[in-house]
């Protein structure tokens, strides 16, 4: 089992590894888990994928997270592994503090994580719980270190910052016409990080997030 055999069993599925790290009895993974390997979309191509799906044309609630628990509970049964998802509680797995262990994947100046490929626009669809202690590949520096942090005023009502999420302030304006941009096309702080910029994020799939965030 290597960082390979995850990445094809992934692919086809528009998933890719995102992070993944050796845990310890502390990290509240299931019992005999030598590798946490953390899994996202990838893109391009990812949103529309998704939409040929059952999940996504059964008219049924919770398309992504029902479509993601199906098709990675598959990958894990293929790799002999156990699926975790970061929805589904409580109790919640702490996908945070996983991600933050990963090597890449960081805390940003406004809270919020940031991958070094995928920047603010990283999401976890489910992780995957491995009995195998795989060669991981190694840790990265945030990309934050050299980034003027257009995150840190992108936000209109200040929502963002290194103390935490204000989500009181963000769904009130969510709510304004003035909102309608962050509705439409995704979180503008999210947005302005350099690297979300270079990552083919499709703006209906930030819609779809938006919308079920602000239910």
């Amino acid at each position: 089992m290597d960082y390979d055999n995850i990445a094809r069993a992934a692919a086809p599925h528009h998933l890719t590894i995102v992070g993944a790290f050796h845990p310890t009895s502390d990290d509240a993974v299931p019992h005999g888990t030598g590798t946490l390997v953390l899994l996202a979309p990838s893109e391009p191509g990812f949103w529309p994928h998704f939409n040929t799906e059952p999940e996504a044309r059964d008219g049924e609630p919770d398309p992504m997270n029902r479509w993601s628990t199906r098709v990675i509970t598959g990958i894990a049964e293929t790799l002999d592994a156990a699926a975790l998802f970061p929805f589904g509680g409580p109790p919640w797995h702490p996908f945070i503090s996983w991600a933050l262990k990963s090597g890449s994947i960081h805390a940003s100046p406004v809270s919020l994580l940031v991958h070094n490929d995928q920047g603010l626009m990283i999401s976890f669809r489910g992780a995957l719980a491995l009995r195998e202690t795989i060669d991981l590949t190694p840790p990265r520096l945030t990309p934050c270190l050299m980034c003027h942090a257009p995150c840190e005023t992108a936000c209109p009502v200040d929502a963002l910052s290194e103390d935490g999420y204000d989500t009181a302030a963000c769904h009130a304006f969510l709510d304004t016409p003035e909102g309608a941009d962050c509705m439409e096309n995704g979180c503008k702080a999210r947005r302005v990080c350099p690297i979300s910029q270079d990552f083919a994020r499709n703006t209906d799939q930030s819609a779809y997030h938006m919308r079920q965030f602000h239910k």
